[in-house]
């Protein structure tokens, strides 16, 4: 017996194998025999992506039904042909004819993909430049999108309009000629200069995270990074990336036991040293709850303008959560323990305007 859901972004199904009924069927076998117009190759891919739960766990394509068998299919529904333009207000801070900087604000996804097909900074984008944007990624509902942010981190992005100045750049951060730093809030007292290199990949528990991952598994990632200020058990670091993979700064820093602050998904949304009572508690409530979200920010980019030949600077203020937080810490939890030659208590770099220097 098969029973059907539709839901905006997916299809559901239950399939109940009778009881009594012996089949030697696998499971992707059976599953397409039911349902329409689901080919064997997607229905494989669903199994192995996870969507596919049998008796409530995930099980191989090759799987042998058994009688009573209960089966949970999710499978996604196909993404529009492409994106549509939606009027937002974006911060824009430098736009040419070949490519623009955009400073990102947090609970925005960079491009659409399952569960945000609107809404989208793509989407935005495309409304900005009447949809003049490069076309090397347009399958993936990615024009214009020449590297990411996480959803819940802000910063700045460098768009491509052209096809020709897209490749270009995309060539610039293969070969690590795109100089980036990112700022970030994290627990613990890490040493004032780091190198963290471990491969990041899918975790085999839960497929919609990241993990660092053994060697010969998951992709090579390195993250740098220095101290700029501590805390009495938290620090701002600096943190610059010589490859990028998805969260990978996020990931790596949990992997090192210095969660990024207020982090939902990687552990730094609870307080994860001394003790967590009076004062103290009412403290970090406030800050996790004015800032819900991880304390990172992409606070530099610079890269060498393919069409004005010459290389651009472009830096970020911190937005306002993250200041609040940051500003706290150093009234309230300051250690007085500064890394020599960098930032002198309670000041903060001067934030340069961008330039083309």
């Amino acid at each position: 017996m098969l029973a059907q859901r539709e839901h905006p972004t997916r299809t559901e199904y239950v399939l109940e194998v009778p009881e009594g009924q012996h089949t030697d069927m696998r499971l992707d076998r059976y599953i397409t025999s039911f349902v329409q117009n689901a080919s064997r190759n997607k229905v494989q891919k669903a199994i192995k992506d996870g969507y596919v739960l049998v008796n409530g766990k995930r099980e191989k394509p090759s799987y042998i039904m058994q009688p009573a068998d209960l089966i949970e299919i999710s499978l996604p529904k196909p993404p529009p042909k492409k994106p549509e333009p939606e009027p937002m207000d974006l911060k824009i801070i430098y736009e040419d004819e070949d490519l623009l900087v955009v400073d990102k604000e947090a609970d925005m996804v960079v491009h659409p993909a399952f569960g945000n097909w609107g809404g989208t900074l793509v989407n935005g984008l495309l409304h900005h430049t009447r949809q003049n944007l490069s076309q090397v990624d347009e399958k993936e509902l990615r024009p214009g999108i020449v590297h990411r942010l996480d959803k819940d981190t802000t910063g700045l992005l460098v768009v491509a309009k052209s096809d020709d100045v897209h490749s270009l750049l995309s060539k610039q951060f293969a070969q690590k000629d795109v100089d980036r730093t990112y700022w970030a809030i994290v627990w613990g007292r890490p040493p004032l200069e780091g190198v963290i290199e471990a491969p990041v990949g899918r975790s085999p528990r839960d497929r919609k995270v990241m993990t660092v991952l053994p060697e010969g598994m998951g992709k090579h990632a390195v993250t740098r990074y220095r101290v700029l200020e501590y805390f009495d058990y938290l620090a701002l670091v600096e943190i610059r990336l010589e490859t990028g993979r998805t969260h990978q700064i996020r990931v790596h820093m949990q992997h090192e036991g210095y969660f990024v602050f207020g982090d939902p998904i990687y552990g730094g949304n609870s307080v994860r040293y001394d003790q967590n009572t009076g004062q103290r508690k009412a403290m970090y409530q406030r800050l996790f709850s004015r800032m819900p979200r991880q304390a990172l920010h992409a606070r530099s980019l610079e890269f060498y303008h393919p069409g004005k030949e010459t290389r651009m600077r472009f830096d970020s203020e911190l937005p306002e959560d993250f200041t609040y937080v940051l500003e706290t810490l150093r009234k309230h939890n300051k250690s007085g323990d500064e890394p020599e030659g960098l930032l002198e208590s309670g000041s903060e770099p001067d934030v340069r305007s961008p330039d083309s220097g």
